[in-house]
């Protein structure tokens, strides 16, 4: 598939677009099976919520096949490529399950940390998020600041070294100052991303976002996986391989039928 004018024009405005029910409900039946799975893992790529119930689990597409699989949907595939003009591979994957009470993801740029912890160059790449339920503006969606892909690195480079997570991913996340945000969002307004089930966004790396706490028994579960360019590599390895590449390949897309394939 391929983005058409107004799409493409709404992700170099907003520096996000998303595409409504790109994945088919017997698609999401694999994904969704995967993610049953997933409680069977217990190593370091797994942060868990206060209770011990999951909270993001990294690497997915290194842990399971279906996962991996999702990396190569040819639709996927085709959309990020044509909006970055090169083929691409994955830098980081991981799913986010926004239980009930689960955890805050404050506000933050995913390039912020790529570059200063990773050594990938430039923003030149994105954040896939696919959406395995119907995200609505009640169970915590994601929020974006529009048009941020042109600020810069807004975060200050503040690490948190009393972070319960501090060996994962709190160690390495930076602040944005509120004045910073304030001022962003004053100037460029603040939008939920809302919409069914099978539905993919793809936002620009340098796009300022977060999340809030799901207080509804609604589940809100997204699948990441951010790419970059094969041209805009890491080239440091403080992290772990399920945190940062060191396969810089690009993805080859599968066929059509690359995640039914691989049903039950």
């Amino acid at each position: 598939m391929k983005l058409n004018q107004g799409q493409i024009a709404e992700y170099e405005d907003k520096g996000y677009v998303l595409v409504e029910n790109m994945l088919s409900a017997d698609e999401l039946a694999v994904l969704e099976s995967a993610l049953q799975d997933l409680a069977k893992y217990d190593g370091p790529e797994v942060t868990r919520e206060a209770d011990g119930s999951p909270h993001v689990v990294y690497g997915m597409h290194l842990l399971d096949k279906r996962f991996e699989a999702l990396s190569r949907h040819p639709d996927l595939v085709a959309v990020a490529e044509q909006l970055l003009e090169k083929q691409v591979y994955v830098h980081q994957s991981r799913v986010n399950a926004k239980q009930k009470g689960g955890a805050i993801v404050d506000w933050h740029q995913d390039f912020g940390t790529y570059h200063r912890v990773d050594g990938v160059p430039e923003p030149d790449g994105l954040m896939i998020s696919i959406l395995l339920d119907e995200c609505t503006s009640c169970n915590a969606p994601l929020m974006c600041v529009p048009r941020t892909q042109h600020a810069g690195i807004v975060q200050e480079a503040n690490i948190n070294k009393n972070a319960e997570d501090h060996g994962a991913a709190a160690k390495y996340r930076y602040d944005i100052p509120y004045d910073t945000l304030d001022k962003l969002v004053k100037e460029n307004g603040l939008e939920a991303i809302t919409g069914p089930a099978g539905s993919i966004l793809f936002l620009h790396m340098n796009v300022v976002h977060g999340s809030t706490v799901n207080i509804t028994p609604l589940r809100r579960t997204i699948l990441y996986l951010n790419v970059c360019t094969t041209d805009n590599q890491g080239t440091a390895f403080a992290r772990p391989e399920y945190l940062a590449a060191r396969d810089f390949s690009p993805i080859i897309p599968g066929d059509e039928n690359v995640l039914t394939d691989l049903a039950d």
